[in-house]
């Protein structure tokens, strides 16, 4: 039942439009590649490593074959051509020798080419059959322990040294935190290359990389275990390397990733072509892993006023569902996010939020909503932070959101301490236990401002998603319609990445995520995949 009262035919509007809009970003898509999608093949097929420079051997590889061959055809055909060739033993050997210029690659017609498509067939199915198998882990924990119960306690630790992070998100899990995020190092996201080994450098945060993952998910299997309920493991697929992670993520088998639409575009200057063609592979991958996404809407309400830009959270939340269901995404898997990021000075501020959050609850019923507090008018009052943080719970336990970032009175201070995440966490856990069901009791009055707002915003995002549809989405984010920053269609960086596909593209992994239901098509923990 809808508290809102929102017409069923303006809502069924706002999501034609969105699928009209996001249509010619898919066919982009669809029909192109690029280094990081490549690369994330040879991931899956089991490439690892990286040379005495830390340069990964993925990139090698798919740098010798672009040289050679090009990608329109995809990295496949000639790599294991070449390693049926060149009798290579694996392909790592196969990737050191390219680095040193010892490598001829080709792209192989007729028997030859059918062997190597066969043998990348069987490694792109093993690497997917790798993952599958994660997948069949995480449902057989929560089986034998138990998942808590929404909304879960999101909490972020980013000391920059896997070694220190681990102990601490452990603490957070035994304080309550139901959701653990590692934060990035700083400018990861710009690198075109995805470190390797543990790290214990970053910046601001701690560096993606595959055994910082596996050493973060064994840790949180173990406070798991002796909790009794199931601690998940979020980190960050954005950046140019986006294929990558996700792959990573799911032989590692995370839970969540952060994984926006449009956030490397506006905030890291990414370039949108680029951006786009990445996710799709990203989201098939999370897709097919059983990967939770979180997505970046509460990032435009930090460079635009979260008033006037209500609409364009809607509009993207929209946009990230389109984008995330033709990707394979079940609602489920739809962490949508928003923020309590309203100007506390402003009149009825609170009904304003509880406006804006009850209208993202309804239009997406199904998704596991991601709430995050206030950042852009914490002024460093402690108390007043700690007050206005209580008021962003009690937000969310009002309107039913699935996903509780826990806010800190010190945000805009200093990175939290632990002393600052308990006191967080004791905030959020008294608002929760002591509202219960109250979700259940609130209904705005018909007539009254909660209800009536809501209305509007809706209403301003169709004007909008119109809009968008006779100009494009990519002329859009031009114009600085998402977040106020304009980022145009050929800027940005990771553009010289972006490779139109040959009508003879190749890519078995691809055809794997797009042929298979992920959500039917995994093997469950201890069967083997032949």
């Amino acid at each position: 039942m809808s508290k809102l009262d929102l017409d069923p035919q303006v809502v069924r509007k706002a999501r034609l439009l969105a699928e009209r809009a996001a249509e010619p970003v898919i066919e982009m898509a669809r029909t192109h590649t690029t280094v990081s999608v490549e690369r994330a093949q040879l991931r899956l097929a089991g490439l690892a490593g990286a040379d005495s420079d830390g340069l990964p051997w993925v990139n090698h590889l798919v740098d010798a074959v672009r040289d050679q061959v090009g990608l329109e055809h995809g990295v496949a055909l000639p790599v294991w051509d070449a390693l049926r060739r060149e009798s290579h033993a694996d392909l790592s050997a196969l990737a050191q020798a390219a680095a040193l210029g010892t490598v001829s690659f080709r792209l192989p017609s007729g028997a030859d080419a059918d062997a190597a498509a066969a043998l990348a067939r069987s490694a792109a199915r093993d690497g997917i059959g790798r993952i599958d198998r994660r997948r069949g882990e995480r449902a057989e924990m929560l089986r034998a322990i138990g998942d808590p119960p929404q909304p879960w306690i999101y909490l972020i630790v980013a000391t920059g040294d896997i070694y220190e992070d681990i102990p601490q998100a452990q603490a957070a899990a035994r304080e309550g935190a139901d959701v653990v995020a590692v934060i990035r190092s700083t400018g990861q996201s710009l690198l075109d290359f995805v470190p390797e080994g543990a790290t214990r450098e970053g910046y601001a945060g701690t560096y993606a990389t595959q055994e910082n993952f596996r050493l973060m998910r064994g840790a949180l299997d173990d406070v798991s275990k002796e909790l009794g309920r199931y601690v998940r493991l979020t980190n960050y697929a954005s950046g140019l390397c986006m294929p990558e992670i996700a792959v990573l993520a799911g032989l590692e088998r995370l839970d969540m990733m952060l994984n926006d639409c449009m956030y490397g575009i506006i905030f890291r200057d990414i370039n949108p072509r680029r951006t786009f063609i990445d996710q799709r592979f990203s989201r098939q991958v999370h897709a097919r892993a059983g990967i939770v996404i979180n997505t970046g809407e509460d990032n435009y309400l930090t460079t635009a006023d979260a008033v006037d830009a209500a609409h364009t959270v809607i509009v993207s939340q929209l946009l990230n569902e389109r984008f995330g269901r033709e990707a394979g995404l079940a609602d489920s898997q739809l962490g949508l996010g928003h923020a309590f990021e309203i100007n506390p000075a402003i009149p009825d501020s609170f009904r304003l939020e509880l406006a804006h959050a009850q209208l993202v609850r309804e239009l997406f019923p199904g998704a596991p909503l991601k709430y995050m507090p206030p950042t852009k008018h914490m002024t460093g009052n402690v108390f007043a932070g700690y007050l206005l943080d209580a008021f962003f719970n009690l937000a969310g336990v009002m309107t039913g959101q699935s996903i509780i970032l826990i806010g800190m009175m010190t945000e805009g201070i200093h990175t939290p301490w632990l002393s600052d995440r308990d006191l967080a966490l004791e905030n959020v856990r008294y608002v929760r236990d002591a509202c219960g069901a109250l979700a259940e009791d609130f209904v705005p009055r018909p007539d009254g401002l909660v209800v009536q707002r809501a209305k509007q915003v809706l209403s301003e995002s169709v004007d909008l998603l119109e809009r968008v549809c006779d100009d494009t989405l990519l002329t859009a984010i031009a114009e600085g319609t998402f977040g106020v920053t304009r980022r145009p269609a050929d800027g940005g960086k990771g553009l010289d990445g972006v490779v139109e596909r040959a009508d003879a593209y190749f890519a078995p992994a691809l055809d794997i995520l797009e042929t298979e239901d992920p959500h039917t098509a995994h093997t469950p923990a201890g069967s083997v995949q032949r």
